[in-house]
């Protein structure tokens, strides 16, 4: 993991990476290098955190565990899809789930660096089992993953999340929330096709290489460069990093 330097209340921070991301012969994506933190860029300030945060903010350091595990679970399918893709000729569809495995451990190290600024820690769970199908039926895991996370997961976490008023979780799950919502829609372009559907449209998919750019502070993950700031947390566009295309 990269050094890290808090901010002085704990309630927002940006990254900056130097490694985006490196890709393993077996096409498994190795994430999270060289993370600092910068307050400034978010406008955040104040006084650290008391020492009975552990203590004080119950609630919210549940929310961030569960958010953590699922982003980390989120990661791993993803990251699992794209080398199938690759078997299956489909290298469009492959940088689609390696770009969207990279913003997820975006979400992970936020979750994880917020709970250490609360006292927490990120506990360690097994490795979930994730299903590799065709990537026909990947694309139809990946959306339902997505909807669950956009109508479901992150509403109630932020609800839960607002009982301690803990602003820099509140923000960073609405960051992580608005872009699930991005991803769904990258989805919906190439998902919706079944059948011989799912082949023409897989085809167009295909036919012009795609790029993504996924901004290091939230996540947020587009097809093209934005003119000047995130759409999702305003930080300049300096901060987006072009995802590699895995081979």
């Amino acid at each position: 993991m990269g050094e890290m330097e808090d901010n002085r209340n704990g309630n927002g921070f940006s990254l900056n990476r130097r490694k985006l991301l490196k890709v393993l012969s077996g096409g498994v994506i190795l994430f999270l290098s060289d993370i600092k933190l910068n307050a400034q860029e978010r406008g955040q300030s104040g006084s650290a955190l008391s020492v009975d945060a552990p203590s004080k903010y119950t609630e919210t350091i549940a929310v961030l565990e569960s958010s953590y595990r699922e982003e980390i679970r989120a990661h791993l399918s993803y990251s699992a899809y794209a080398p199938k893709a690759i078997a299956e000729n489909y290298p469009n569809i492959a940088h689609l789930f390696s770009s969207f495995a990279v913003s997820e451990s975006i979400h992970a190290e936020i979750f994880k660096k917020l709970l250490s600024d609360l006292g927490a820690e990120a506990k360690e769970t097994p490795k979930p089992e994730i299903n590799i199908s065709a990537t026909k039926e990947n694309l139809n895991m990946a959306a339902k993953m997505e909807l669950w996370h956009i109508d479901q997961f992150y509403p109630q976490s932020i609800e839960k999340a607002k009982l301690e008023n803990h602003e820099g979780t509140i923000g960073n799950l609405n960051y992580a929330w608005e872009t699930e919502k991005q991803h769904r829609g990258l989805l919906k372009k190439i998902q919706l096709g079944t059948g011989i559907l799912f082949k023409l449209l897989a085809k167009k998919f295909e036919e012009t290489p795609a790029k993504y750019f996924v901004c290091q502070v939230c996540g947020s993950t587009l097809t093209e460069l934005p003119k000047d700031v995130c759409p999702i947390c305003k930080v300049p566009v300096s901060q987006f990093k072009e995802v590699e295309r895995i081979r």
